[in-house]
């Protein structure tokens, strides 16, 4: 009997909740109605337009509106789809008459100004947020998302009527998107490390709060170092490697060698060979897993150098593009073979890739970006161009980033393309070289005997393409 009684009591409430939006609703447009509906949508509209128009354009806002508060109620009904009817504050329904409600506050804010909107507001925040309270104390929670719903709700459907019609719909979309997606954030949260949080929230300082502040202007005599750009290339890169290593963890190993060293290129290439032919030496992984994870990291290291380069210097794209694509389909090809002849479920093991965002890594990288950047403006002005194929053989042994951003951001200023992908090439296969013979250290000859055929014929590629070039041009 006491069950039957609430529930009345429930259904009482939520009856007595729709109809207070129903009578706002019908004391709006009889508002309206006294002051002539066709004279609020010609004031509305802009002076050129015709009543027509004005009419047209009223009740697409207002559809517009009703629109957002159904998207809102089908995605609150579906999470709340296992409760018992009556005992939800706002439904498919509720939510509808909300935003419309909204809509029309909006209208009458126009006609009889903003404080209408105002007090209507507030009012309804008080009326929907003592229903949101009943609902939360009786299911014994506390959670503010469906009151804050409901104000969204009825402040877009206000936005719909009398701004601008695509934010209002887009900012609606987001806003049920991150609602829908609950259980997914509320999984990447329990899943995030500290050192993740803290690698994200560097990035933010980087890009926010130092960035900005970073004078765009060339402070050497020779007008090689930007600091604002070479910071804005340090974010550039840190992100990337953040994007892989996210990647990384989202794969796991379970999808084995291949995939997983394929996503650690986007990191760095160099840290996957020589921790697989380690792996592969002690026996974690077998050979051909750790060669195919190798060569598709390979693969994915030049493909990013390449679109790193393109994107900031467009004019390499036939000079640079052409030959790296090439090595990249030829390490492609091997990373292919060799992962037919692995095994079809490899043992699990882990990636131990470091954390991109470690405060130290990031300045000596910044530091070397700085030294590459000088080295490439004053060298040519010291002792010829020709002396920038020296830095970039010996800089690629290390690492072929510096290289590739600081020649990219010349190209077109201070050389042309076709010398500037000659640069980025040679640094790209000295790394290559100091790779392989890393392969062999870790992991002896003969299990880098087919990444040196695979590095042999991606440089003959890459060469050759280089050739027809030239010959073509």
């Amino acid at each position: 009997m006491l069950s039957n009684t609430s529930s009345f009591e429930t259904c009482a409430g939520r009856k007595a909740h729709d109809s207070w939006i129903l009578f706002l609703l019908g004391v709006s447009f009889r508002f309206l109605n006294d002051k002539s509906l066709m004279k609020i949508m010609e004031e509305a509209a802009s002076g050129h337009s015709t009543p027509l128009m004005a009419s047209v354009d009223l009740f697409e806002r207002l559809g517009l509106a009703l629109a957002i508060g159904l998207l809102f109620g089908v995605e609150r009904g579906w999470q709340e789809r296992e409760a018992q009817p009556g005992s939800r504050a706002a439904g498919i329904r509720t939510f509808a008459l909300v935003s419309l409600l909204g809509g029309i506050s909006g209208l009458l804010a126009q006609i009889a100004g903003g404080v209408v909107l105002g007090l209507a507001a507030v009012g309804f925040a008080g009326w929907f947020g003592f229903f949101e309270w009943k609902e939360e104390s009786a299911a014994g929670r506390r959670s503010a998302t469906g009151f804050v719903v409901g104000l969204l709700a009825f402040a877009l459907g206000a936005y719909a009527v009398i701004g601008n019609k695509l934010a209002a719909g887009s900012v609606a979309v987001v806003a049920a998107f991150l609602l829908a997606e609950r259980e997914a954030l509320h999984g990447f949260l329990e899943k995030l490390k500290w050192v993740e949080l803290r690698a994200a929230l560097t990035l933010l300082v980087m890009t926010f709060v130092l960035l900005p502040v970073l004078p765009d202007r060339a402070i050497d005599p020779w007008g090689a170092l930007n600091p604002h750009q070479l910071w804005l290339l340090t974010i550039l890169t840190a992100a990337i490697s953040y994007a892989g290593y996210i990647a990384v963890k989202l794969a796991g190993s379970r999808n084995g060698p291949f995939y997983a060293g394929a996503l650690g290129g986007l990191v760095s290439s160099t840290t996957v060979t020589w921790t697989f032919a380690k792996m592969a030496r002690q026996h974690t992984f077998s050979a051909s897993e750790a060669n195919a994870g190798i060569a598709a990291s390979w693969t994915c290291s030049l493909l990013r150098m390449g679109a790193i380069a393109i994107a900031l210097a467009p004019s390499l794209l036939l000079p640079l593009g052409v030959p790296a694509a090439t090595a990249s389909a030829v390490t492609a090809l091997g990373a292919a073979v060799m992962y037919r002849r692995s095994a079809s479920d490899p043992p699990d093991a882990s990636i131990p890739l470091t954390d991109p965002f470690d405060l130290w890594t990031i300045l000596r990288f910044t530091a070397v970006l700085a030294v590459v950047m000088l080295a490439t403006r004053w060298l040519p002005q010291m002792s010829g161009q020709n002396s920038l194929f020296g830095l970039a053989a010996v800089s690629g042994l290390a690492d072929v980033d510096p290289v590739t951003l600081s020649t990219a951001e010349a190209v077109d200023r201070f050389m042309n393309a076709t010398y500037g992908a000659c640069i980025i090439l040679i640094a790209a296969g000295a790394n290559l070289i100091a790779k392989i013979g890393l392969a062999v250290f870790f992991g002896g000859s003969r299990f880098a005997l087919p990444l040196i055929c695979v590095g042999m014929g991606a440089a003959l590629a890459a060469s050759a393409a280089v050739i027809l070039q030239t010959v073509a041009g």
